[in-house]
Formats: C-alpha cells, sequence, structure tokens
C-alpha cells in the first residue's frame, strides 16, 4: 500500500510486497514506483545459494536483521562474518554475495535496475 505522494509521505508494507526472483534469493522491493524517491528499498530473503555478482551503477547497503551464525559476505576475494544489526555498504563494481540464509534490508541508490545485474561466467 502507498499513500499518495501529495500526502508528503509515503507507506510500504514490504512483508506484503510479492517477492521476486534475485542473484541472492527472493526480494520484496518497495518505493520503486515513486518518482520523486531517488532509491528503493528492497527486504531480502537470501538462500543458501545466492550468485556471485555486481553492479555497474548501483551502490547497495545490506542492513542484516537476521543470519545464521556462521553467515557470511563476500566482497570481492574477501570474505566477512555477519551477525544482525552489522551495515555492509557495496560500491559499484565490488563483485559479492551473501553466504548462507538471512534476511536484510537492502538500500539501494539509485533506483534498482535489474538490467544492472552482471555477472562473470
Amino acid at each position: 500500500m502507498s499513500a499518495s505522494s501529495l500526502s508528503g509521505y509515503e507507506v510500504v508494507h514490504l512483508a506484503a510486497l510479492p517477492g521476486v526472483p534475485c542473484p541472492c534469493g527472493t526480494a520484496r522491493r518497495g518505493l520503486a514506483e515513486v518518482v520523486d524517491y531517488p532509491g528503493t528499498i528492497h527486504l531480502t530473503e537470501i538462500s543458501s545459494d545466492a550468485k556471485l555478482h555486481y553492479h555497474k551503477q548501483l551502490t547497495e547497503t545490506y542492513y542484516i536483521l537476521e543470519c545464521d551464525a556462521d553467515a557470511q559476505m563476500q566482497l570481492d576475494d574477501a570474505r566477512i562474518d555477519l551477525k544482525p544489526g552489522m551495515l555492509v555498504m557495496i560500491r559499484p563494481g565490488t563483485r559479492h554475495r551473501a553466504i548462507g540464509k538471512m534476511k536484510i534490508l537492502n538500500i539501494v541508490y539509485p533506483k534498482f535496475d535489474p538490467s544492472d545485474e552482471w555477472f562473470d561466467e
């Protein structure tokens, strides 16, 4: 549900949005149709088989809501351990994937564009 932008605000129930397959698992993308908002916010459930990918234009910020104790993030050749409450900002060109099951908020600038998902394979 979204309020009219004429009212000065937007309301989105992310969990109620339809899930869309993505390289990480399933994303529920909010604010995509709001013209005057410069990004999108995704509630994403990461599957255990997330694919290594990168973006040429998009900056993503992962906020970890829930994750398994052994959850990690691959960022180029590095791996970092994750726990709830962590924030990971990923610049364009950085190859990345989440490792292990988790639920995140993904804040994307500019607005998410599925044509800006790139794979080395």
